[in-house]
């Protein structure tokens, strides 16, 4: 997720129980010019393991460079982004823009194979629209040419992020005897009973969660929980979001540098005390604080403030 899945975000999903994680997507064509902002999204540390690098592109031969570049600080496998529905990522024939062509997702996908020994998988979406959805062509058509992996996000590139998620699209993928490697779901699972019904429901290898972590990263271990036991973990309480937020901001500090770690921290306070009421005020300071201990003594005073607060 852009600038979102960083690192100190992935430690702390790491920490909650994330079993496999990715980069950011990283702009092929910003890795071969060696812009900065590409190149910090290459950082990868051990305790993350097992964790993916995701790059895009439209271009063949700026995939196969990137493929190099990316394999060099050693990543457990290289992920190719053909689902991100953004305007300026699609224009640029790139992420779900290359649902049109299929011929030319596979040409970029090759193209990722030969620059690296690593393993390779795909994220893609079901297709550009509701009136032209092949994503059993394109799941067919990976596999044959070496994807070890597919995750499928249940919405066409038309959808983004709106309206219906539809999974029996990836179950009938899965359910295709041609297909033998792993098939992962993505798209609304923000809850235990939800994971564990969809699992069920249409047969997936496993599932990949996104948004519902922003903020929340205690979903992995609770959705691990439910599965073994059929039973809730304690929701986490207003302590646990503040140590959550507290660590992802000395995190974000030491990696990013106290500036940028604290103004990029900013646009996640709202997720980590959502449904809290009367919060406003210390939101307000949270986002227009600048010293580093002056936000931790907020979060002292929330604290202290919210002991024993419940969530409705």
């Amino acid at each position: 997720m852009e600038d979102v899945s960083d690192p100190p975000f992935r430690r702390l999903c790491k920490t909650h129980g994330a079993d496999l994680m990715y980069s950011e997507f990283i702009s092929s064509e910003g890795l071969i010019r060696d812009a900065i902002k590409s190149r910090m999204k290459l950082d990868i540390f051990d305790y993350e393991r097992p964790v993916g690098i995701q790059i895009f592109g439209g271009d063949e031969e700026a995939m196969e460079m990137s493929s190099k570049i990316v394999s060099t600080v050693k990543p457990d496998l290289v992920d190719i982004n053909f689902g991100c529905p953004v305007k300026k990522v699609v224009c640029r024939g790139a992420g779900a823009g290359v649902l049109k062509d299929v011929d030319l997702m596979v040409r970029l996908t090759k193209a990722v194979i030969k620059g690296t020994d690593l393993p390779v998988t795909v994220k893609t979406r079901l297709g550009w629209d509701e009136n032209s959805i092949n994503i059993d062509e394109v799941a067919e058509r990976l596999q044959d040419i070496g994807v070890q992996a597919l995750t499928i996000h249940a919405r066409t590139r038309a959808q983004m992020y709106k309206g219906h998620s539809d999974w029996s699209h990836i179950a009938r993928v899965k359910n295709n005897p041609r297909i033998t490697m792993p098939i992962f779901g993505n798209g609304d699972i923000d809850s235990p009973e939800k994971a564990l019904k969809y699992k069920n429901e249409y047969g997936i290898d496993g599932i990949m969660i996104g948004r519902a972590a922003i903020g929340y990263p205690w979903i992995f271990n609770e959705i691990k929980h439910y599965f073994k036991t059929g039973e809730h973990l304690p929701a986490p309480t207003v302590i646990d979001r503040v140590e959550a937020a507290r660590n992802h901001l000395q995190w974000s500090m030491e990696w990013k540098g106290e500036r940028l770690g604290i103004v990029e921290m900013r646009r996640h306070y709202t997720n980590y005390f959502k449904g809290i009421h009367s919060f406003k005020e210390f939101k307000q300071k949270l986002v227009t604080t600048d010293a580093p201990e002056d936000l931790f003594a907020i979060m002292k005073e929330i604290e202290e403030v919210y002991a024993g607060y419940e969530f409705v």
